[in-house]
């Protein structure tokens, strides 16, 4: 079905007949109810919602990230003010952008501007199949940026790895319940998915490079012990030379003081 011809600021219309009207997500969750019912209503209601992103189209979306977006996260404060990285995400699920334009907000946008890559791995883990979500979210695990994260008590710090990291491991992120996945072994036991490998290198390597680096140490460390214990045995000697020499110099001067009293 074709995107209709106007768009209208109160969303409730795209609430109402999404799940009649339109295809679902690639997922088969229908993106009108994705997110909770009471968010919704919050993120509709809100003010930035209805002035910023009235007309906004997949192009407008990353202007109003760079113009808008500082953190990531849900509801703030004791109203439960929506964000505006979660009313994006949830503008996003109306517009249902194809693989090209996400690929874009990945790659090429994601480089520039991280909160907008954060907004699309976000909006792929609501929508995408699991086996998807895993090719796509696994290689931003190697993204080290440091990104803002406001939760219902204050901001807090966060990075680009432990946030796709949360998405993939958790079931609730950014006021959000996340559908649940399958277990990757599941997956790859399916020939859905390839066996990871991780940076660091197999296990298997991983303990035979500590074997190698243990023995090592060992032996030099009996080296060092062994150059030890011989500069300590001479110091030894030299005191025993020492207090020896200062014995009989001690046993003659009690001699001498003797003679000269007799």
């Amino acid at each position: 079905m074709s995107k209709p011809a106007t768009h209208r600021a109160d969303e409730r219309r795209f609430l109402d007949e999404r799940g009649s009207e339109a295809k679902l997500a690639p997922n088969g969750l229908n993106p009108a109810t994705i997110l909770e019912k009471a968010v919704r209503e919050r993120i509709v209601d809100s003010y930035f919602y209805k002035e910023q992103l009235f007309g906004v189209n997949e192009a407008d979306v990353v202007d109003m990230v760079v113009q808008h977006v500082d953190c990531v996260g849900g509801v703030h404060g004791t109203i439960q003010k929506p964000t505006p990285f979660l009313c994006l995400a949830f503008k996003l699920l109306q517009l249902a952008p194809g693989d090209d334009v996400l690929a874009e907000y990945l790659e090429f946008g994601g480089e520039r501007f991280k909160y907008l890559r954060a907004l699309a791995v976000f909006y792929l883990r609501l929508t995408r199949p699991d086996h998807e979500v895993y090719k796509t979210l696994e290689p931003f695990l190697a993204d080290k940026r440091k990104l803002r994260q406001r939760t219902r008590d204050g901001m807090k710090l966060t990075y680009m790895d432990q946030f796709v990291d949360d998405l993939l491991t958790k079931t609730r992120a950014c006021a959000t319940s996340l559908w649940r996945m399958r277990d990757r072994s599941i997956l790859e036991d399916l020939e859905l998915l390839e066996e990871r490998k991780s940076p660091l290198g197999s296990l298997d390597d991983l303990l035979e490079e500590e074997d190698e680096a243990m023995q090592n140490g060992e032996g030099e460390n009996g080296e060092v012990h062994e150059e030890e214990s011989e500069s300590i045995a001479v110091e030894i000697q030299i005191e025993d030379k020492i207090g020896f020499k200062a014995q009989i110099q001690g046993y003659i001067e009690v001699q001498l003081a003797g003679k000269i009293e007799v």
